[in-house]
């Protein structure tokens, strides 16, 4: 009988003394049913034996289940700590790794720049000549009908207005205003371009008239005269602002021009300061 009321106390300060054991029951009630166990144990009553062993089975698993946000929790804390862990590692990785394609996109950027800076640079001397400018489009104006550019270069540089502007060795524009450090450029298809030209084994005379469209026409062509297509279109240098034999491109039947540059594809353009 000793032995089995040392086992129901042990059982009884096990329960009370695991964590949220009092959420379950009130220390109050536990003092009356340990008293009436108790008194009824005393006398040795054969029933007893089956309910004390009901009652330490009860409590036993009450206190597994007590114990266990005990024994839990700090395993959860530190899966939940190593999960926010991760999340931070995982958000500091890819912040690295847009950085890396940013710089990638740039290399990729500068070098497209350079490829296209050496078409312009066809050649050393083209380098070495000191009455060329190579200049940067920063802005491209276009509209229906108006067509310039801007470009990095000013009256520091040089630049003044009405010198010709190249792509390669193809004429593509003049200089209509300049800034100190920039200058706007109008080009051969803009409504208010005038450029003389020849063309043709007779040195055909007229004047290459621009129209908002990528081809710009031929005017004041000699009476009944017939337009043959792909002769190469060039400066005649009557106005004085242009020299005489730039390429600028070729004639169609409708009496257009298809310009050796596409005006709305300039990224790098050449000045000639030699005629100023």
């Amino acid at each position: 009988m000793s032995s089995s009321r040392d086992d129901f106390g042990i059982a009884f300060r096990s329960a009370l003394l695991q964590r949220g054991a009092a959420q379950k029951f009130s220390l109050f009630s536990l003092i009356t049913i340990a008293i009436i166990i108790f008194f009824l144990d005393s006398f040795d009553f054969k029933f007893m034996k089956p309910i004390r062993s009901l009652i330490n089975d009860g409590i036993y698993r009450a206190s597994l289940v007590a114990s266990s946000p005990s024994r839990y929790i700090p395993e959860i804390t530190g899966n939940v700590s190593e999960l926010f862990s991760l999340k931070k590692e995982n958000e500091k990785l890819k912040k690295e790794l847009e950085i890396y394609k940013q710089k990638e996109l740039n290399v990729k950027y500068l070098t497209n720049q350079n490829r296209n800076l050496k078409k312009i640079l066809e050649s050393e001397d083209t380098i070495l000549e000191e009455n060329i400018v190579i200049s940067k489009v920063l802005i491209d104006k276009n509209s229906p009908y108006l067509n310039s550019i801007i470009i990095n270069r000013g009256s520091k540089a040089g630049i003044l207005k009405g010198m010709p502007v190249m792509d390669k060795d193809y004429l593509v524009g003049r200089i209509v205003e300049t800034n100190f450090l920039s200058s706007r450029v109008l080009l051969l298809n803009d409504l208010n371009s005038r450029v003389p030209v020849t063309f043709g084994k007779e040195g055909v005379q007229a004047i290459l008239k621009g129209n908002g469209s990528t081809r710009p026409i031929l005017e004041y062509l000699p009476d009944e005269y017939i337009i043959e297509e792909d002769i190469e279109v060039f400066t005649s240098g009557k106005d004085g602002i242009f020299y005489a034999g730039a390429p600028i491109g070729t004639t169609t039947i409708e009496g257009e021009v298809k310009l050796f540059s596409e005006p709305g594809q300039l990224s790098f353009v050449k000045i000639d300061l030699s005629n100023f």
